[in-house]
Formats: C-alpha cells, sequence, structure tokens
C-alpha cells in the first residue's frame, strides 16, 4: 500500500531560520532509514506557500492561473514522503519519526 507523509509548516515558516545542522542530519537519517527499510518511493521538498501559483482548469477549457496558494490557511505542506509499507500502522510509524 502507498501512503503520502505530509510535512506542514506554518505560514510564515521559514527554512532558513527554522532548520539549523541539527534538524537536517535528523532528515538525512531519517531518509536513509527509509531508503534501507525499502520504503521510500519518492520525496520531494516545497517552496514556501508565498512563492506557489495555482493553476485551476476552468469550465470553458481555459487555466486560471493565480500566484499564491491554492486555499487561504495557516499552514501549508512543506513537503512530503511517498511510501509503500504494508499497511497505515506502519505508514503512522514512519510519520512519527517526522517530527
Amino acid at each position: 500500500m502507498r501512503y503520502l507523509v505530509a510535512i506542514h509548516h506554518p505560514d510564515d515558516y521559514d527554512p532558513l531560520v527554522a532548520e539549523d545542522e541539527a534538524m537536517s542530519a535528523d532528515i538525512d537519517t531519517l531518509n536513509d532509514e527509509m531508503v534501507a527499510a525499502g520504503v521510500r518511493l519518492f520525496v520531494g521538498g516545497l517552496r514556501p506557500a508565498g512563492s506557489a501559483t495555482s493553476i485551476r482548469p476552468q469550465p470553458d477549457g481555459a487555466v486560471l492561473i493565480t500566484d499564491g496558494p491554492y486555499l487561504a490557511t495557516t499552514e501549508h505542506m512543506g513537503g512530503f514522503w511517498v511510501l509503500e509499507v504494508a499497511d497505515l500502522d506502519e505508514a503512522l510509524a514512519w510519520g512519527r519519526k517526522s517530527r
């Protein structure tokens, strides 16, 4: 079974301030564990929501392109892993390791 483990950040999250060398090392270790366990299919970090561009198909076939995130919210997805694991319990166990 495949699961998406999402990392959420507050709207004003600044990785240059919030992420130090220890956090980067922890993320690298977790990625190494996932690869060693054979569960990580894909991983991706996302740019801050303030730099997002949203694309929405319209009923007439046109595409509406707007600056900013798709939803107005106080937190946004900052990154994610796609895992292939046996079940939800295993996906949750990996998600708990992501902080």
